[in-house]
């Protein structure tokens, strides 16, 4: 069953449903609210989380390799500079700033647990394997890569 769940679901998709469970776990427990904080911290995080994933796309358009997270064995190259000289995940990493920006707004405590969530499915069913691919295609330039660059920061 888990291994049927690998590169199945679109990320994108994974931070709606995570954003949407946010927000029903909120309304259940309006007893853990924290803050007020103001709006701006929340929209400057999730603008944060907008701009990685497509500063990441245009890095990938450059290198002329794939940005579908479905299919990481199309992938032609190994992309190392920019914001992936930092981080191998920009793209998700970029969606879970989106989604604590998310949290920040909601005001929530219990809200934030779906952070940890995002990151846990993500790690588990899209960043493993498609590092098991990468590995399998690239070898050592890919194992390389990953000693010098974090998963997530």
């Amino acid at each position: 069953m888990m291994k049927a769940l690998e590169l199945k679901i679109p990320p994108v998709i994974i931070v709606v449903l995570v954003a949407g469970l946010m927000l029903l776990v909120a309304s259940l427990f309006p007893q853990v609210q924290f803050g007020p904080l103001p709006n701006w911290i929340s929209l400057a995080v999730a603008i944060l989380g907008v701009i990685l994933p497509l500063v990441a796309a245009i890095s990938f358009r450059r290198a002329q390799t794939t940005v579908h997270p479905s299919n990481p064995e199309k992938t032609s190259t190994i992309v190392t500079t920019g914001i992936y000289r930092v981080t191998r995940n920009p793209m998700y990493l970029g969606f879970a700033f989106i989604l604590l920006g998310w949290g920040l707004y909601l005001g929530n405590m219990v809200a934030l647990f779906g952070l940890p969530a995002y990151m846990f499915y993500m790690n588990a069913f899209q960043i493993k394997p498609e590092e098991r691919i990468l590995t399998e295609k690239f070898g050592q330039a890919y194992q390389d890569y990953r000693s010098k660059a974090n998963r997530w920061l």
